[in-house]
């Protein structure tokens, strides 16, 4: 990245130099993603978060003129307008331009076809665009317009019109590599970025030519590196790498700061103004991905104003959608039940990816397993929960909780002690994620085989469930696997061959209800479940028929009446799995807090994350699973944070009313060494103390059971 700065900065120096605009914009040369360490594909590049779900993807917005939902909107292609300065060459260019379109149309035509076909002829690629050839040819000879237009100029368009259908053709092509599998996709990736490096660096070096001779806009420019964006963004939804939404942001941020897109309001192509409105929703899914929620709020009412401009003046059908996406991502940004203010009241934007301090660190005389967390798979179907489009809020905090603060390299390089040495810092990979949102079974149970195909030896396969509870319908002779219920991972009806059909007997089982035992064979290999739902219950009834490594962490089943309101901002439980601090204030009566107190908080709740680890490790009668798994960083985090949620919630009066308000495991907790010890209720205790809300907390517990 060094190096590629290096090279940037050059660039524009040189660009300077000849009077060219600089736009300080780089396509990161070798900077490209090319690692060979990604294993495998995490989901579809369609614009949804989540692979196998239906509807509009997190940064496709609405259907618009230029692609329908859910899908990547085939761009149109690009209308040059050619200028001369001879006599009557106003007119010469128009008609040029004409017919310059027809052919290079016509081309992109055939070469969509040929794509379809797999890339399998050898010509899609080595031929040139013979179609602007001819039309070029078309224009110079008209009027003498061949003269005017040197050969080398006449070249940079043709050079520059191949780029940028050949860069098209790969974009749209994303939607088509497999959503599962090895490294199918990794080639494709390195193709496409390496054909955007050449079209973002050509018309930066040829930007005169291209703005005299092609009409070059500069929402066109926008257009180039939004599709360097997304392809950024693509790539951190495959490998889970946060650098690259990094990278996605530098190329959006550009894009509003140099006004790409001002120009596109004063043309009358509604096409053009979704273009821009689709711009706004991608670069707020990265900005919350990277928790800039300043960016965010700022985003939101510019696409607002965008928004307001476009149906005022086009009148048109897609204005209830858009304004639909307003405000899933207004009651997205203020799901967080608890604020944390600075002393001018600002907010303080906190993260809750795992950070150098987060996990406890193993001591010495702690056995535990060296099992990794390789694969995770996030699954929501929570109707009435927030979300913005296929993330909801309790799939978006588990996501965060399984990555890393991204890295600096560079802070690390310049941290004292280190510049005498040669060595670059570890490179830390977070757990490849599939993000389902309301897959059905066939498709969830897709994903869960090609994980498991693909499971690495000694490495975990994580399975957190976000969906609503299904009953048995009745009492059972048996209790078997399939009796206890599941959860639903889709709620829509039932869908046989894209047919929508009606259940006749209501005596059938629901359908994409996943039961226990559907996950037994995946038990084959280490694998670790969480499941937040009204039924997270029927999960006890497992049985690890193979011996391999095998927790569930489940929720409660229910609630206490004064926090059921709340449901809407997401579940309580994945919030303390989250950001146990906030989950704590918020059964505690808190609603904010200033930034001094928070972190004071935030210290006291690591030593009790430490002293939460050495109970679990010195006790002699916990299941072998929980210690085998204790050796992966965000695996200790999520087990110590559940064992302080159990025993917050088994200490605070309003939770004391039913059993069924504890959260439970399988295997279960040894209650007396774990969620029930007396060291760690006095710790919840003092921490309620230092909140001053200690009367919410009952003081002997222990007595009461």
């Amino acid at each position: 990245m060094a190096g590629g700065a290096r090279r940037g900065a050059e660039g524009r120096k040189r660009r300077r130099d000849r009077g060219g605009a600089a736009d300080g914009l780089s396509a990161r040369g070798r900077g490209w993603p090319a690692r060979t360490g990604a294993r495998r594909q995490p989901r579809s590049p369609n614009l949804g978060g989540a692979a196998a779900a239906p509807g509009p993807g997190p940064w496709s917005g609405p259907a618009g003129a230029d692609g329908e939902r859910g899908r990547p909107a085939a761009p149109a292609p690009l209308r040059p307008g050619l200028q001369s300065s001879g006599p009557g060459g106003g007119a010469l260019a128009r008609a040029g331009a004409q017919l310059l379109w027809s052919a290079w149309s016509a081309t992109v035509e055939r070469r969509t076809h040929g794509l379809a076909a797999g890339f399998r002829s050898p010509l899609l690629w080595s031929t040139q665009d013979l179609g602007t050839e001819l039309a070029l040819k078309e224009i110079m000879s008209s009027g003498g317009a061949e003269d005017d237009i040197p050969q080398a100029e006449r070249k940079t368009v043709t050079d520059f019109c191949y780029l940028l259908d050949k860069s098209k053709q790969l974009f749209n092509g994303l939607r088509d590599l497999p959503q599962y599998g090895q490294k199918q996709w990794q080639s494709y990736f390195g193709r496409t970025f390496d054909v955007y490096t050449k079209l973002w660096k050509f018309q930066q070096q040829h930007r005169q030519v291209l703005d005299n001779r092609y009409g070059l806009k500069r929402w066109q420019i926008g257009e180039i590196a939004s599709k360097i964006g997304q392809l950024y963004y693509h790539y951190y939804l495959r490998t889970s790498e946060t650098s690259y939404l990094n990278e996605a942001f530098s190329f959006y941020s550009a894009i509003r700061q140099r006004s790409y897109y001002s120009q596109v309001n004063k043309e009358d192509r509604p096409e053009l103004v979704v273009k821009k409105l689709r711009y706004y929703a991608r670069f707020i899914v990265v900005c919350l991905l990277l928790n800039k929620m300043d960016v965010v709020k700022d985003l939101v009412k510019e696409l607002s104003d965008e928004i307001e401009d476009y149906t005022h003046r086009f009148n048109t059908e897609d204005q209830v959608e858009w304004n639909l996406v307003l405000q899933e991502v207004a009651a997205f940004i203020e799901a967080d039940p608890v604020m944390v203010l600075n002393d001018d009241n600002t907010i303080v934007i906190t993260s809750n990816r795992l950070s150098e301090t987060g996990a406890p660190l193993l001591e010495q005389g702690m056995i535990v397993g060296q099992l990794a967390l390789a694969d995770a798979l996030i699954i929501g179907n929570c109707n009435n929960q927030v979300k913005f489009s296929e993330l909801t809020i309790d799939m978006f905090r588990m996501l965060q909780a399984l990555e890393r603060e991204p890295m600096n390299l560079a802070s690390q390089m310049n941290k004292p002690g280190m510049q005498e040495s040669t060595e670059k810092p570890a490179r830390r990979e977070n757990p490849h994620k599939y993000l389902l949102y309301k897959p059905t079974f066939s498709q969830l149970y897709t994903f869960l085989a090609a994980s498991f195909k693909e499971l690495p030896a000694n490495s975990v396969l994580l399975i957190y469930l976000s969906a609503t509870g299904v009953f048995p319908s009745g009492r059972s002779d048996s209790e078997g696997p399939y009796d206890f219920g599941g959860v639903l991972t889709n709620s829509n009806r039932d869908i046989i061959n894209g047919d929508a059909i009606h259940k006749r007997n209501q005596s059938y089982k629901e359908m994409h209800c996943l039961h226990p035992g559907d996950l037994y064979p995946f038990t084959r290999k280490p694998l670790f479940i969480i499941v937040d739902s009204s039924n997270s219950v029927a999960y006890k009834n497992f049985t690890n028929l193979f011996g391999q490594p095998l927790v569930c962490l489940l929720s409660p089943t229910a609630y206490p009446k004064a926090l059921q309101d709340q449901s809407q901002r997401g579940s309580l439980f994945t919030l303390f799995l989250n950001n146990p601090l906030m989950a704590f204030l918020f059964v505690s009566g808190l609603s904010s807090m200033r930034r001094g107190l928070w972190e004071k908080c935030q210290d006291y709740l690591r030593k009790i994350n430490r002293d939460i680890a050495q109970l679990l490790t010195h006790s002699r009668s916990i299941d072998q699973s929980f210690l085998q798994f204790f050796g992966d960083e965000f695996l200790r985090l999520l087990l110590t944070r559940f064992i302080f949620c159990s025993a917050t919630m088994r200490m605070h009066k309003i939770f004391r009313q039913e059993t069924r308000n504890y959260p439970e495991s399988y295997p279960q907790l040894p209650r007396d060494e774990t969620v029930e010890n007396p060291h760690l209720q006095k710790h919840i205790l003092e921490l309620a103390s230092i909140l001053d809300v200690r009367n919410v907390f009952l003081e002997n517990t222990l007595d009461d059971y």
